[in-house]
């Protein structure tokens, strides 16, 4: 019987990816934003009322809003921290129940390289994308005697439609140039370091950030 996976943010970018290199080996919920809001707590409780059980968490979707400290609304820090770190542990809140009984899961949470180093107005996606982090060490930890599995994956500068669209050709050309590889990667490059966390070939890695990005951080 195959794995059932739940996979956030599923509809473009890294979510696809992921999505459509998994499909053909795991049962893959993807759902909509009008089955799942992560910007509204009451959604994610309605979701789970059907008694949904899931051996795998992808913690995919997210938004970033990019202001100086001076900008930065009380609307876009509720936003900001209810979409990328107080959902995605109401997921994990909801899901690891039935992880604890079967005596198996596997939850990989997508960080990002700002939440290992940051840069001039990611102040508010920063502090998510570092928690969200925190919070993977700390439940590696806590689950890990249930024989739940829980890392993070850091992407760095990754060639999906939104980045291209994005970026101006000159400011594609300069990141390129601070990369080690000398270019972005692709989405299904990030999707396959989340395949390798998922699968029977990862059996005791757990709290850990697992950096893709081309040694940009280096």
């Amino acid at each position: 019987m195959k794995k059932k996976v739940l996979l956030t943010g599923a509809s473009r970018g890294i979510g696809k990816a992921i999505h459509d290199l998994i499909k053909e080996d795991y049962e893959v919920l993807t759902p909509t934003r009008n089955e799942l809001d992560l910007s509204d707590i009451k959604s994610i409780e309605n979701y789970f009322k059907d008694n949904i059980q899931v051996d795998i968490l992808i913690n995919n979707a997210g938004i970033n809003i990019i202001k100086n400290i001076s900008s930065i609304l009380d609307e876009d820090i509720d936003a900001v921290i209810q979409t990328n770190l107080k959902a995605p542990l109401k997921l994990i809140q909801k899901v690891v129940p039935n992880m604890k009984k079967n005596q198996f899961g596997k939850i990989v949470n997508i960080s990002s390289i700002w939440g290992v180093r940051s840069k001039e107005f990611r102040t508010l996606y920063s502090s998510t994308k570092f928690g969200l982090i925190g919070q993977t060490k700390a439940l590696a930890r806590e689950l890990g005697v249930d024989n739940i599995l829980v890392n993070a994956i850091c992407p760095g500068f990754t060639a999906t439609d939104l980045t291209m669209q994005s970026l101006t050709k000159e400011e594609l050309e300069n990141i390129q140039k601070e990369i080690p590889l000398q270019r972005l990667a692709t989405p299904v490059e990030i999707a396959k370091a989340v395949r390798f966390l998922i699968s029977e070939d990862n059996s005791y890695i757990t709290g850990q950030t697992l950096v893709v990005d081309g040694g940009f951080t280096s």
